[in-house]
């Protein structure tokens, strides 16, 4: 029999009664009512009902009594009307069944470890993740997959028609500091010497840029041995961009627009006409990261002044140690109860606050035990200056300033989430700017490049490179969508004496320069147009417009968060013959998979 379909399982109507129609795909269900078996058959684009009735054909009958769910089978019969009251409003055939005559058996299937037709069934990650293939079956991955490629195929199709060029830069590299560690490969011809899977097409683009390409883009696959969370994974996808003879606000523009069609184009969201900045330094005073998610309200406010005049001395000796005190006000918390509020500084502690002060705005004023600290005019100053009213929580957080953020940033995303204050569907988007160009290193005692070493320096500061590096701004900027930094950019370096001058900040020699990127500064100095670009995460633009907080969800085959693949389990040992060939001596250790 002809397994080729005249339609998908999505695609018959009322309109089509009466035609005789090939159907393939899986069986998904199958009830058996005495004298009519009935099959509900699915494809990737939706389920079509089978109906054997011995009257019609008394072998098709037979044969049907012997089908399981996920057998794939191929089936041919008209197409007929529900009987009354028996369609499916939930089903887009809800309104037709197909009279089967003759069907075939394509393949059969073993029992699957979980329910494919009913994707609400709980199953264990590890377990969908062994087996993906089926897990993919059951539709929800599948539809993240389906928007994957319709965002793959709206970047194409914006950045071609703005005059960018896609370039697939090489995999197989040099292995060059960039942040994170490589995934080495080892060389064949080459015993001891290594290739470098790439963190970033970065040094790439950038040699595009002086060849003359001008706009350059590329959808590209990178990697990154890194500890792993929700939002990473060891390879991932990024839409990179670089252009000739702009400004960060050329670029910015340009990403704002695709950004608008992006939205529009996969789910229908209209993304603002303008999207708000704020530099790197305002994130962390008011949001205590630089990627905040600001759908909400309920900022970090300092209060050093007013706890600093208090009594309170658990306040005033982290203010002498050189700490700062941040408060956060949660709009009509003053009912979340003293247990909860137990339970928020015991998670404050896993990131080194030592504890959380806590008032609630009762109808007579504030109330806690630490209420009695502060003077009646210091209480109204705590109220006006986080605008506390009747109802509300305010929360204290006091220690080192790096310590003091991180805590209230992530307690403040947890309250959030706990307490519904996230509007549903909403996408709030941010550039972040005027991030550091460098920062301290204590293991190696000197400054290193926070993006990258090829960053410019702000236009503003490039006096202090020489005389206080850790004061330079960077010219770069990250985009912000509901806290998660989805991209990131700067302006590159093309003056040859800025790249020196920057080099000498970072304490690295002419002979660690030449070691590290030697062929990328000799292309340098051939001619270099001023040039920017910006990576934006395609995983995570795929996760916000899914609403997933697991990036293993929009990618077809993903590692765990301990970097291993289930399905195939690998990492795997692979022959002493081919260890031999690269001259490897190994020991691997053993793995338990599931």
């Amino acid at each position: 029999m002809d397994y080729r379909r005249t339609h998908r399982c999505h695609a018959l109507r009322k309109e089509d009664i009466g035609k005789v129609v090939t159907l393939s795909g899986w069986v998904d269900r199958r009830r058996d009512h005495g004298g009519l078996i009935f099959i509900d058959l699915r494809d990737r684009f939706g389920i079509t009902q089978l109906i054997f009735d011995p009257e019609l054909s008394q072998k098709a009958h037979e044969q049907a009594g012997a089908l399981r769910s996920e057998w794939v089978i191929t089936a041919k019969g008209k197409v007929r009307a529900r009987g009354e009251g028996l369609t499916n409003p939930k089903l887009d055939t809800g309104e037709i069944e197909i009279e089967v005559e003759t069907f075939e058996i394509l393949s059969k299937a073993k029992t699957p470890p979980f329910s494919i037709c009913d994707d609400k069934t709980e199953t264990h990650e590890d377990t969908r993740l062994k087996y993906r293939y089926l897990d993919i079956r059951r539709g929800d991955i599948l539809e993240k997959l389906v928007m994957r490629h319709r965002a793959m195929m709206t970047t194409r199709q914006f950045f071609h028609q703005e005059g960018f060029i896609e370039v697939n830069t090489p995999i197989l590299g040099r292995s060059t500091p960039e942040g994170a560690r490589d995934y080495l490969i080892p060389s064949r011809i080459y015993p001891g010497n290594f290739y470098s899977l790439p963190q970033s097409p970065q040094l790439f683009k950038q040699l595009l840029m002086v060849s003359g390409m001008d706009r350059y883009f590329q959808i590209a696959n990178c990697f990154r041995d890194e500890d792993l969370r929700a939002d990473r994974q060891p390879e991932f996808t990024q839409i990179d961009v670089e252009m000739s003879f702009g400004y960060p606000e050329d670029i910015q523009e340009i990403i704002h627009r695709f950004l608008k069609i992006l939205f529009k184009e996969c789910v229908s969201y209209e993304v603002p006409e303008t999207i708000p900045s704020m530099t790197y330094h305002e994130c962390l005073e008011h949001y205590g990261t630089d990627r905040p998610d600001l759908r909400f309200e309920m900022p970090l406010v300092r209060i050093d002044t007013i706890a600093r005049a208090s009594d309170f001395t658990v306040f005033k000796e982290q203010l002498q140690a050189g700490g700062c005190v941040k408060a956060l006000c949660v709009k009509g918390g003053a009912d979340i109860s003293r247990k909860e509020i137990d339970r928020y500084t015991e998670f404050v502690g896993k990131f080194g606050l030592r504890g959380l002060g806590w008032m609630k705005r009762q109808e007579d004023g504030l109330s806690s035990s630490i209420v009695k600290f502060f003077s009646e005019q210091q209480q109204k100053d705590l109220e006006e200056k986080l605008g506390a009213e009747t109802g509300d929580l305010l929360l204290f957080g006091a220690g080192s300033e790096a310590l003091v953020n991180q805590a209230l940033d992530h307690l403040r995303r947890l309250i959030a989430k706990e307490q519904n204050l996230i509007p549903p569907n909403v996408f709030k988007f941010l550039w972040v700017t005027d991030f550091p160009c460098f920062e301290w290193d204590e293991d190696e005692k000197r400054p290193q490049a926070v993006h990258h070493p090829f960053t410019m320096p702000h236009p503003d500061d490039l006096e202090l490179l020489d005389k206080d590096p850790l004061k330079v701004r960077s010219n770069a900027y990250d985009i912000i969508i509901n806290g998660y930094e989805v991209g990131g950019g700067s302006q590159r370096i093309h003056d040859n004496e800025i790249q020196k001058k920057v080099f000498q900040a970072l304490k690295l020699s002419p002979e660690d320069v030449q070691e590290k990127f030697g062929f990328f500064t000799e292309a340098l100095q051939y001619g270099t147009p001023p040039h920017l670009g910006i990576a934006l995460g395609f995983d995570r633009l795929i996760m916000l417009l899914t609403h997933t907080e697991n990036i293993r969800d929009v990618i077809a085959f993903p590692k765990t968060q301990k970097a291993s693949d289930l399905m195939m389990q690998c990492p795997s040992k692979v022959s002493q013959r081919q260890l031999n060939e690269l001259e490897i001596h190994a020991e691997p250790k053993e793995i338990t998979w599931i």
